[in-house]
């Protein structure tokens, strides 16, 4: 039997995360339940006060086959390394220079969206194609592969 798939983050700020992974996955913001028309007005309906609307957010692949992402406020903040991360496939069917330039182009245009990079893994063949490491805006490992 086939699953859906929901990756959930913990976070700060679910809606400041929200829109970085829409924007470096190409995903959108979901759409507020119901026939509401925005989120604001989801929210003032169910009657949720202004200080818990940033509790949560999510955002889901355009075309529906990808996971949705859940973003969920915690009090504590990131204390270690992830174990488990997102690789961003940012270069399919590019090898050597020509990847590591479409990961680089990449890269440059996240860390514009607050991404932080952390290090460039060299092309190592046969095996290893080279990536590059970086952390979204609440620190969160993430690779461009």
């Amino acid at each position: 039997m086939a699953r859906d798939v929901q990756i959930t983050v913990d976070c700060a700020d679910p809606a400041g995360l929200a829109a970085f992974w829409a924007e470096a996955l190409g995903y959108r913001l979901q759409d507020p339940p119901g026939a509401f028309e925005s989120w604001e007005q989801a929210l003032d309906a169910l009657g949720v006060p202004p200080e818990h609307r940033n509790d949560a957010s999510a955002v889901v692949d355009p075309d529906g086959s990808g996971p949705r992402l859940f973003f969920q406020r915690v009090p504590e903040g990131k204390q270690v390394k992830n174990r488990v991360h997102v690789d961003v496939r940012a270069a399919p069917g590019l090898e050597g220079d020509a990847r590591m330039a479409a990961l680089e182009a990449e890269a440059g245009r996240l860390v514009a969206h607050g991404a932080t990079r952390l290090a460039r893994h060299e092309p190592a063949p046969p095996l290893g194609a080279g990536h590059i490491v970086m952390a979204d805006p609440e620190g969160n490992e993430f690779c461009l592969d």
